[in-house]
């Protein structure tokens, strides 16, 4: 099983696929890595020599960044816009989405479960 970048790809999977198992490589990315590494990207990842995965790995950490060194800057930037209180930051702050879109009848994802309002209550007994 390969490990590229500390992450373990697929082993079934072609390469350029398997690339994509790494965070912050996408499919565009993945093709370009295995270009400047000169390896063929319809390969299986476990047919790679140990040569082979050098390079890719070379090729990775001279022209990306990857994995934990990207999280880190991305947690580092949403944490910024929440202390310099940008309109961003509060809604990340409130769990909304940041980036325009509606919340009148979507963004059930960001927002959570529907919360019932009113008709929760307990009915009155009635006259007989």
């Amino acid at each position: 099983m390969p490990r590229i970048s500390g992450v373990t790809i697929p082993e079934n999977k072609q390469v350029q696929v398997a690339l994509t198992y790494v965070y912050g490589i996408g499919p565009k990315h993945s093709l370009d890595i295995l270009s400047l590494a000169k390896v063929d990207p319809t390969v299986r990842a476990k047919d790679l020599t140990d040569n082979e995965i050098s390079k890719i790995q070379e090729a990775i950490n001279e022209n990306y960044t990857v994995e934990g060194e990207l999280q880190r800057i991305v947690v580092g930037n949403i944490k910024r816009l929440k202390d310099i209180n940008s309109y961003r930051g509060l809604r990340h702050k409130n769990n909304l989405p940041s980036r325009g879109q509606r919340t009148r009848t979507n963004g059930r994802t960001r927002r959570g479960k529907r919360i019932a309002v009113g008709g929760a209550q307990p009915k009155s007994a009635s006259k007989t």
